[in-house]
């Protein structure tokens, strides 16, 4: 119990130390950082064929259509979870505090059950309700900045919090569609990036180490379990 008592805190002062510098990171530059993802999505969105959205990404099994679909299941859960917060669904599965590999576990496991239910449609609509629901949740964010959105291990995760993680899953899928049509894609800020990601994942401390800080980009593209050199490019 001791050694749990250590890590947690130890976990506690990790986390706040990536909070400090989203301190620096104004609410302004996630919310632009946010827009821009949304919009580069459905940027390299548009460059897909029929033939295209059936090309394999470098999400595991999932075809450009299906990570479609998934954005657009993910920016419904994130308008679900703020109506809730506190004590969304998602809010429950992080009060249980779960090692991280669980939580990892059960949400592609939520993923996968979303993704089952959506009905079959293609690609292009898939990506504008993904765009209504995303740009309507980045209108919600700034009146609930503060609130707290959930809590994991003693540690509260603000609204604000969530949506830097928001913000870089966007980026995040947008390589994902960007490496699928065989091109690159990195954010023009990729350190705000990674420290909007960072603030909002405390469940990931303190298994995110080994940054060298030469290329923030790169680094969560690992950390997030991405190969950079996926063989779309």
């Amino acid at each position: 119990m001791a050694g749990r008592g250590r890590n947690r805190a130890a976990q506690r002062q990790q986390y706040q130390s990536s909070q400090a510098q989203m301190s620096r990171v104004s609410r302004a530059g996630v919310l632009a950082a946010y827009r821009d993802g949304v919009t580069v999505i459905c940027e390299l969105a548009a460059q897909f064929s029929d033939e295209t959205w059936l090309a394999a990404t470098p999400c595991a099994e999932w075809r450009a259509v299906d990570l479609a679909g998934h954005l657009r299941c993910v920016a419904d859960d994130y308008h679900e979870y703020l109506d809730d917060a506190p004590a969304s669904r998602l809010a429950r599965l992080m009060a249980a505090n779960a090692p991280a590999d669980s939580l990892v576990r059960k949400l592609a496991r939520q993923n996968a059950a979303e993704l089952a239910a959506l009905p079959d449609a293609p690609g292009p609509e898939h990506i504008m309700a993904f765009a209504d629901s995303a740009r309507s949740y980045g209108r919600r964010l700034p009146q609930s900045w503060d609130l707290i959105h959930h809590s994991y291990r003693d540690i509260d995760v603000t609204v604000g919090a969530m949506a830097g993680a928001a913000c870089a899953e966007w980026h995040l899928h947008a390589w994902d569609l960007a490496r699928s049509l065989g091109k690159d894609y990195r954010p023009a800020d990729p350190g705000l990036v990674l420290a909007a990601w960072r603030g909002g994942m405390p469940q990931l401390w303190p298994e995110l180490t080994g940054w060298d800080g030469d290329d923030p980009w790169h680094y969560l593209l690992t950390a997030s379990s991405r190969d950079p050199g996926w063989p779309g490019c």
